[in-house]
């Protein structure tokens, strides 16, 4: 053998050996890391079952005058994700930047319950980073309702923050006391949409837009097809943008005792207040009386120790947090009372079956409302409808089975949340009573579709289509590098126009208004709750509490369970839930840092976004009853 053989083989020796000791050393990390896993499941499924009664409740020890500390990291939303641990581990590690989902209904429970709890003092609004969007102004309200009751129960509330933003300070003005930080600021708005308008650029690309809709007001397809908002577009919205500002400032105004006209005084002229106070935000914020005290965080913590104690270990307060109080009262009681089921409809409706957060898929939310009425403990259905639309068939699949239960004799009532816009109002008009808050953003009854082709820019670099086809519509499936045919053209917008027709007729039916009163509120125009029901396109303002009593009456209930068609978890899958970010804290990473110092994690995020975006219009018939301009 030569010299140079009796190197490589050595050499491929010693790489063959160094890898098998490295897959062996891999193998070993996952078997240890799976023993800790299996000991730790153990752990948790012992604990959990020496806790749980039969009402799936857990036992959590609260300190005599404790204070609840409403601690809310993350997005309202009327629906949370499941969310699978293991996975969110894994994207915590790679930076993914995905903010925890928190149910509106969960934090009113949770303030409900401490309400009533002896063991709490008071209520503390720990918000800096809490996430609400603009269109979900009316559960801010809904929270806000019952943060008042929580007051007239005789137990104070104090709100701590660094700053605060528009929808953050709509809570935070019902505190008894409201302390900020020195260095810290009320960033207060208002309400506005704005859009990007890319016509122009779509031009100079050479891109050929394709816009089938029926209605003056539907303006889903404007960033694509001009270059500014239309003048009746720009109606509607400022039509409803004034209710919310209207309800903020009054809500905001009364909370405070400030003099009407106070937040616009401070909105419009917060230049000119800074003057006053050589530039200082908190001080202006003090000055205009929206907060009642600039402290340092040691100065906030301090003042919690005074109102409620110190805790037994560590410098802060006598305290339970919001996710540890949610664990201890949540769980529903199914006794032998009749039923009123609840089923949520949350996010855009699409085509199938989605997970429960995401999407209303038809085929999930007909399945729910089919499993309700074949119940015969269940004598009425609520029906949560928080959805901009989406797609029309699927909000048809969801209609036929809500029309089933009609049939059955089961009353049953909508309550919209913050958002039950086109697809959200096909499937809520059946409904024998519709129940909307004054802040609720619905209407936009119309249809739309839209696609790009790219035979121009296609010629522009040498590229063409040419074939033959059996049929006048064969040229379709050159359609995309290649034109579209003026007869599908013809036919995509007749469709669109038959769309928008039995739309009308869902709502007329429903309604029992004539289809040309529908037509007159229609044309893709949004509406605001209390406009809408002088419209008579709701019946009543309220809540969903509201709407659960209203449902009990239709059904002549006085006294029934409260129950949803939604798989609800365990104590354990709600510890399961929080595990990942345990692992990632015993492992000595912090996982908010890792992912806001990752870029591509970002990156990675807002790309998972836009693709789950597009993913949504599934309709088998392109036709889309959504509210894109309400999102």
């Amino acid at each position: 053998m030569s010299d140079t053989a009796s190197r490589f083989s050595i050499w491929g020796f010693i790489k063959g050996f160094g890898k098998l000791m490295i897959g062996m050393l891999l193998l070993l990390q996952g078997l240890i890391g799976l023993v800790v896993l299996l000991l730790v499941v153990g752990v948790v499924v012992s604990v959990t079952n020496g806790v749980a009664g039969n009402n799936d409740q857990v036992s959590v020890t609260i300190p005599d005058g404790a204070a609840l500390t409403l601690d809310l990291n993350g997005v309202l939303v009327e629906q949370a994700e499941d969310v699978d641990p293991f996975q969110v581990l894994i994207e915590e590690a790679y930076g993914v930047d995905d903010p925890m989902q928190i149910e509106v209904h969960d934090v009113v429970r949770v303030i409900r319950e401490a309400a009533k709890d002896k063991r709490i003092k008071g209520l503390v609004l720990d918000i800096g980073a809490l996430q609400v969007p603009s269109s979900s102004a009316s559960k801010l309200h809904y929270i806000a309702d019952e943060l008042v009751a929580f007051k007239q129960s005789g137990k104070k509330i104090v709100a701590i923050g660094d700053q605060y933003t528009q929808p953050q300070y709509l809570l935070a003005a019902h505190a008894d006391t409201i302390v900020m930080n020195d260095y810290g600021s009320v960033v207060i708005l208002g309400y506005g949409r704005y859009n990007a308008y890319v016509k122009t650029l779509l031009e100079k690309l050479k891109i050929t837009s394709h816009v089938f809709r029926v209605g003056t007001f539907k303006s889903a397809v404007e960033p694509f097809t001009r270059d500014d908002m239309s003048p009746e577009v720009k109606e509607a919205n400022a039509a409803y943008l004034s209710v919310l500002w209207r309800e903020y400032v009054t809500r905001v105004e009364t909370a405070r005792g400030l003099a009407p006209g106070s937040i616009d005084l401070y909105t419009n002229n917060l230049g000119e207040i800074l003057k006053a106070v050589d530039g200082d935000l908190g001080r202006a914020a003090l000055k205009s009386g929206l907060v009642d005290g600039l402290k340092s965080r040691a100065e906030q913590r301090q003042l919690l120790i005074d109102a409620f104690g110190r805790a037994r270990n560590g410098d802060s307060y006598k305290s339970v947090g919001f996710k540890r109080y949610l664990t201890a009262v949540n769980g529903e009681t199914d006794g032998d009372a009749p039923n009123i089921a609840v089923v949520t409809a949350a996010g855009p409706i699409v085509d199938g079956d989605a997970p429960m957060g995401q999407a209303a898929g038809g085929d999930t939310i007909a399945a729910k409302l089919r499993k309700a009425r074949q119940d015969d403990n269940v004598k009425a259905i609520v029906l949560r409808v928080d959805s901009p639309g989406g797609s029309a068939f699927a909000s048809d699949v969801i209609r036929d089975e809500l029309l089933a239960v009609k049939a059955d004799g089961k009353p049953v009532v909508v309550s919209m949340g913050s958002l039950a816009a086109s697809g959200g109002y096909w499937i809520s008009a059946a409904a024998d009573e519709i129940w909307a808050a004054p802040t609720t953003i619905t209407g936009s009854i119309g249809i739309f579709g839209y696609f790009n082709t790219f035979e121009n820019s296609a010629a522009e670099i040498g590229v063409y289509t040419d074939g033959v086809g059996t049929t006048a519509l064969s040229p379709l499936l050159a359609t995309g590098v290649g034109p579209l045919p003026a007869s599908a053209s013809d036919i995509i917008q007749q469709a669109v126009e038959n769309g928008y027709d039995r739309f009308l007729s869902v709502v007329s039916e429903g309604r029992g208004v004539d289809k040309t009163y529908v037509d007159s509120v229609g044309q893709g125009r949004v509406w605001i709750g209390e406009r809408a029901q002088d419209l008579r396109l709701v019946d009543k303002l309220g809540d969903f509490d509201d709407a659960v009593a209203s449902a009990a009456a239709l059904a002549q209930l006085e006294r029934y369970d409260l129950v949803t068609m939604d798989d609800e978890k365990t104590p354990f899958d709600r510890f399961l839930g929080s595990l990942s970010t345990r692992v990632v804290a015993m492992a000595g990473r912090d996982a908010g840092a890792a992912r806001g110092a990752s870029v591509i994690g970002r990156l990675a995020s807002e790309a998972r976004r836009q693709i789950e975006f597009f993913e949504q219009f599934n309709d088998p018939n392109a036709a889309y009853a959504r509210c894109i301009a309400c999102e």
